[in-house]
């Protein structure tokens, strides 16, 4: 022990003020400054910069959250008060040789008055913010010493949903492919499907990734549930209440016909013995049945009415369900010459099983019709929560939602209810049973304040729309609350990040992305577009014919 009071004693004292004041997880620090008695008084703290109380049994940890001069100097030269604020996110235990162990959060042993205070040393930011274990990976460098990697726990962010927040080209399309690349470079065998409105993301993955896009999905109309198939037929229409009521009645007895072998054009089958066989099956199961065989029923209900007036609402969807099931831009839903049972076959695509060194899946959505979009990102967040259910969470699911506030807006905005019911499932509950939730959005304000209180760990990069400020201010500790005022100044691949999936809350540089690995979101480069004229009457005919074959390449696909 003696040796090790010489050594304390030899060390240069490297504090740079003592503790004036605690309260709770707070405590306030009078700085040094100007004091050339003190050695270490130049080393300076900065908003965010972490640093250490050293007590018997620990070093506990702060994040100063303000930095102030309560009564400035009138003059150069005279004395002033400097302070900073902290907020204690945890300790450091000691052993009896002085040895650290790991970091945990919050405090058991709480400074006290006069204690003082230095800037954490490398060995101390590494054993609170760099959690190299087996499970975590790296995704970028400390602000404060960027000579430590910035490591995230991939269980503690994959297993309770992550954020990607940020102004519009702030980089959260890097970010988001960035985090995931880093987690596939570690699990192989991952399932990841990337809902991607843009066709931005296959650049980013490219071997990784098995690309579903309009040309070549297959979602047959049979899996969708009832309120998916009416949007689809119907849309918005509010007097639809009658054709609704049919669909009920007859899309069970057409999952019947189709289970016993039978089509519309078999031998007669009583409607009361079509309402029994029915009965097996809901309007939400997911068996298949034919178009051919719903209009064959439809048909035959029009042929009994005995008042013809009652025709239109059978008339106006029958009328329906022939333009949809015969426009080329749905044929990834209703083309199929035969009607299969391959629902094992659509679900091992999207959610890689077997993995086939293809671990995420990106779904483009762009090119399908506006319509729809948010008919196929309801079917495809429900079947990642059902999937992982029903797999008994043998096969855990990541599902990445870009543009999120397009499918769970916040209250008194319209949204899709199924998809918002869908993906909110997911936020609430799938965690239990291996289904995790990716939010990436420009506009956290306007996202269900339900479903983004959820992410436990989120990356906020520059905001500056005071609302959205607010919306991450309300997720975040008072520990970390100083960060936030970073957010309007973050540069290039910054951002705080906070939450389970990193032990305190830090501002990180990412890593940058190789060329090959970027994702295609470059902007429009005006001032370089705009210097010579382009094109000709040629140039414009490609466009045309490249405009109009987007509505039937789909068919072309499908034949093929």
């Amino acid at each position: 022990m003696e040796t090790s009071k010489q050594s304390t004693a030899a060390r240069p004292d490297r504090s740079i003020g003592r503790i004036v004041s605690v309260t709770g997880s707070k405590a306030i620090v009078l700085l040094d400054h100007g004091d050339p008695s003190r050695e270490g008084s130049s080393e300076r703290p900065e908003m965010g910069t972490l640093l250490a109380i050293d007590n018997p049994g620990s070093i506990v940890l702060g994040l100063v959250s303000a930095l102030s001069v309560p009564v400035p100097a009138q003059r150069e030269g005279e004395p002033e008060i400097w302070i900073a604020e902290l907020g204690l996110v945890g300790e450091l235990p000691k052993d009896q040789h002085g040895q650290l162990g790991s970091f945990s959060r919050g405090v058991g042993s709480y400074p006290a008055l006069g204690d003082r205070v230095r800037v954490a040393t490398k060995r101390e930011l590494i054993l609170a913010l760099s959690d190299e274990s087996k499970s975590s990976v790296r995704v970028g460098t400390l602000r404060q010493d960027p000579s430590i990697a910035a490591m995230i726990k991939t269980d503690e962010v994959l297993g309770k949903h992550f954020a990607v927040l940020g102004t519009t080209g702030t980089g959260k399309s890097c970010t988001t492919a960035l985090v995931l690349r880093s987690i596939l470079e570690k699990n192989p065998a991952a399932h990841i499907v990337l809902l991607d409105p843009h066709n931005e993301y296959a650049t980013a993955f490219k071997e990784w990734a098995e690309v579903v896009s309009p040309r070549n999905m297959t979602l047959p109309y049979w899996l969708l549930t009832f309120e998916e198939i009416v949007e689809t037929l119907l849309g918005d229409n509010l007097g639809r209440k009658a054709e609704v009521e049919i669909l009920q009645e007859l899309i069970p007895i057409a999952k019947s016909r189709y289970a016993h072998g039978r089509s519309g054009r078999d031998a007669q089958v009583s409607v009361r013995k079509s309402h029994v066989e029915a009965a097996k099956y809901t309007v939400d199961t997911p068996v298949p049945y034919r178009i051919s065989d719903l209009m064959q029923l439809i048909d035959e209900r029009m042929g009994k009415l005995e008042n013809k007036k009652d025709l239109s609402p059978y008339r106006n969807l029958r009328g329906k369900i022939e333009i949809i099931s015969q426009d080329p831009r749905y044929s990834f839903m209703f083309g199929q010459l035969t009607v299969n049972d391959d629902m094992a076959q659509i679900i091992g695509r999207i959610f890689r099983v077997p993995v086939e060194n293809k671990p995420i899946t990106i779904v483009e959505l762009t090119g399908l019709p506006t319509d729809v979009v948010k008919v196929v990102v309801s079917v495809l967040c429900r079947m990642t929560f059902d999937f992982a259910l029903w797999s008994d969470g043998m096969v855990p699911v990541t599902l990445v939602c870009e543009e999120a506030h397009r499918y769970v807006p916040g209250a008194g905005n319209p949204g899709f209810e199924p998809a918002k019911r869908a993906i909110a499932r997911i936020a609430k509950e799938g965690r239990k049973y291996g289904a995790s939730l990716c939010i990436v959005t420009q506009r956290p304000a306007e996202i269900d304040s339900t479903i983004l209180s959820q992410c436990n760990t989120i990356f906020a990069l520059r905001m500056s729309n005071d609302r959205d400020q607010q919306i991450v201010s309300s997720a975040i500790s008072d520990t970390g609350s100083g960060l936030l005022e970073f957010l309007p100044a973050l540069g290039a691949r910054e951002a705080i990040a906070f939450g389970d999936g990193v032990t305190v809350p830090v501002r990180i540089k990412f890593d940058e992305l190789p060329k090959h690995a970027l994702p295609r979101s470059s902007t429009a480069r005006f001032s370089e577009k705009w210097q010579k004229p382009v094109g000709d009457a040629n140039f414009l005919e490609a466009i045309v014919e490249r405009w109009r074959a987007s509505a039937t390449s789909q068919v072309v696909e499908t034949e093929e």
